[in-house]
């Protein structure tokens, strides 16, 4: 069975450098919260919390859509999903490219409103008109999804080649994908190897995770079990489940790495404390291999930097 994966959800790392100003506001107007200003430039000016309040409230889109990454942090009484929703969409109302990208991850799911597909396409479209890579990524997730549109495999390859070439590394990971599994393209894995590796190399993890799935089956590469290894170490301790069950799984055979299996336990139960519990047939037999004492040493190092479960925040989802 093989275990390559597609980002289906929008829920994931992303750190966008592209940002697209409003008319009336120029990059030495812009000003960060300190909770979101080493996601966006180490050169952007850093202000309180009341500045950046006041600049959204006189209408600055970049603010404003500050204001609503902050808002799905709730890092205080005053912050929520619904207040998120309302400075997004005040923000994409005045044409920034990612907030109307941020509204429409909200729409999609759910934060703060229903559900709505329709309104989250309106949106990415509106981005994508202005060349906003991400919303190029979003747009290939709901036409691979199904989601608000007819399902369509050709229109997603469409949209994640754009997102792509545009330096996308989810677009990039989506796009190794299809070609991996012949959706809406020809299958080729030397193709899918190339684009899951541009990913890898941005730091993506599952872009890693993928590439190292090739090169444990030899699939578009030589089979080399120490750089699948390589590869899913990086993408496990980035928090990717599917690579965490695989480490452990190789932890639990000798590939690529020594014999050891107490680690494979503990790589297993970090993904199982995850939610992802794909791994845990592997579980019975590790035990009858393991004395208790070994057994509650492992589980103690899965809780425990860097097997401990990856909370990942619902600003991840979010361009600055």
């Amino acid at each position: 069975m093989k275990n390559r994966f597609v980002v289906l959800a929008v829920m994931v790392p992303l750190l966008i450098g592209v940002r697209q100003l409003s008319a009336q506001e120029s990059s030495q107007e812009q000003c960060s919260l300190a909770v979101l200003s080493q996601r966006i430039s180490n050169q952007q000016l850093v202000c309180s919390s009341n500045v950046v309040q006041q600049m959204a409230l006189r209408g600055h889109a970049f603010e404003q859509n500050q204001l609503g990454m902050a808002s799905m942090l709730v890092i205080g009484p005053e912050y929520s999903e619904n207040e998120a929703l309302k400075w997004f969409e005040r923000a994409a109302r005045r044409g920034y490219a990612p907030a109307q990208v941020n509204l429409a991850v909200m729409y999609m799911n759910g934060w703060g409103t229903p559900v709505n597909y329709a309104a989250a396409l309106h949106w990415l479209d509106a981005s994508a008109d202005q060349g906003f890579p991400r919303a190029y990524y979003n747009l290939g997730v709901l036409f691979l999804n199904g989601q608000g549109v007819r399902q369509d495999y050709a229109e997603a390859f469409h949209w994640f080649q754009k997102g792509a070439k545009a330096n996308d590394s989810d677009a990039q990971t989506n796009l190794g994908y299809l070609y991996d599994q012949g959706l809406g393209c020809q299958h080729s894995a030397e193709t899918a190897v190339a684009w899951y590796r541009k990913a890898a190399d941005a730091g993506n993890p599952l872009g890693q995770n993928n590439l190292a799935d090739m090169y444990l089956r030899g699939e578009g590469v030589p089979q080399n079990n120490d750089e699948a290894f390589r590869l899913f170490q990086k993408a496990a301790t980035q928090g990717s489940t599917g690579a965490r069950i695989k480490l452990g799984y190789m932890y639990a055979n000798g590939l690529g790495v020594k014999k050891d299996l107490g680690t494979a336990y503990a790589w297993i139960s970090a993904a199982s404390m995850a939610g992802d519990r794909r791994g845990d047939y592997l579980i019975p037999t590790l035990k009858e291999l393991l004395t208790a004492q070994q057994i509650s040493a492992a589980s103690q190092k899965a809780h425990s930097a860097p097997f401990k479960p990856n909370q990942q925040l619902p600003i991840n989802s979010f361009a600055p």
